[in-house]
């Protein structure tokens, strides 16, 4: 195992965890944005984005996983996260009756963001205490590092 290896691997989830609280940000400022694309004519509220994290080593074997952990295989295994996708969450807009806004239909409903603020600040929780536990760990590893020069 490399000595920087557990840096990189905070480090790639330090950088998702960043990008998942921009978006988060991003949803929850548009949670009343009821004309964000103009789609065939008429506009469309804000659709909520969600974003996919999944390991950089997915796409290699165990096996060749398990020989470069040890050593066998020359050549370095990436570890961490990365950014998937981000993509919009399809759930329903919500109908909601207000016949004095400006983008009421005929019945008086207005089709609102499908932003649910309680999953909003979940999701946000989640993301912050991801980053944090990585930081930690960050300063763990450089700690380590600092007490390892100190040896003589």
């Amino acid at each position: 195992m490399s000595l920087f290896q557990g840096i990189d691997t905070s480090a790639s989830a330090l950088t998702a965890n960043r990008l998942r609280l921009d978006t988060i940000a991003a949803n929850v400022a548009n949670a009343n944005t009821t004309r964000a694309t103009y789609v065939n004519g008429a506009w469309q509220p804000y659709r909520r984005k969600i974003v996919e994290l999944s390991p950089r080593a997915a796409s290699q074997s165990f096996d060749s996983v398990l020989q470069g952990a040890i050593g066998m295989v020359s050549g370095k295994t990436e570890q961490g996260v990365r950014v998937t996708s981000i993509r919009e969450d399809n759930t329903r807009f919500q109908r909601v009756y207000d016949p004095t806004h400006p983008d009421a239909d005929g019945e008086g409903y207005v089709l609102m963001p499908n932003v649910d603020m309680m999953k909003e600040m979940v999701d946000m929780i989640s993301a912050s205490r991801a980053y944090e536990a990585n930081v930690t760990i960050l300063n763990g590893a450089k700690s380590m590092m600092m007490k390892a020069l100190e040896i003589k």
